[in-house]
């Protein structure tokens, strides 16, 4: 079956947001935030045109329609990023030894967990912010990839091995994610 057509995203731009591409390179500014990403693939082109993104690919083949698709979805999220953040809400659970969360640098430190003497420590990614309310742990900032890596880092960092997990269901778990910031 031959391959014909041309594939073209379209990713409308906020007109208080402004999008620069440079080479491989796209940089989203908006208020004071600015997101730079770096998305190259041979056969995709991608320019601004006006008040619209567009990624552009000649003959597409079904990885490059995937691509496409998915290069629209990063750009769409830097936007919102730099506009109004993301937010994720995580719970802190503990039946057993009362476990003190807390931010040391660019570390969230979880000591007394389980009882263990060392605390555990999960890196905080980029330009996120943590802070803690009572039992609740928020995690929020302009790039999403950052927000929900660090997120997942703090989730990891509570895993229990080696205990019945339907026994001790200690942790710090996500319970809402990838919402708006404002």
């Amino acid at each position: 079956m031959p391959i014909t057509g041309k594939l073209e995203e379209r990713v409308k731009i906020p007109h208080d947001v402004r999008i620069a591409v440079e080479g491989d390179t796209i940089r989203v500014a908006g208020g004071k935030v600015t997101l730079t990403r770096r998305l190259a693939y041979p056969r995709i082109q991608i320019s601004v045109e006006g008040d619209e993104l567009r990624i552009v690919c000649e003959l597409p083949r079904r990885r490059e329609k995937a691509i496409a698709g998915t290069y629209a979805a990063h750009v769409r999220n830097m936007i919102l990023g730099v506009t109004k953040g993301w937010r994720y809400r995580m719970k802190i659970v503990y039946s057993h030894f009362p476990m003190k969360p807390g931010v040391k640098g660019k570390d969230f430190v979880i000591e007394n967990f389980l009882g263990e003497r060392h605390p555990r420590k999960a890196p905080i990614l980029g330009d996120t912010k943590v802070s803690i309310e009572g039992d609740l742990v928020v995690v929020e900032g302009p790039d999403l990839e950052a927000v929900s890596q660090t997120a997942a880092n703090i989730e990891q960092a509570t895993r229990i091995k080696g205990f019945d997990p339907r026994v001790f269901q200690d942790g710090i778990y996500i319970t809402s994610k990838g919402e708006s910031a404002s």
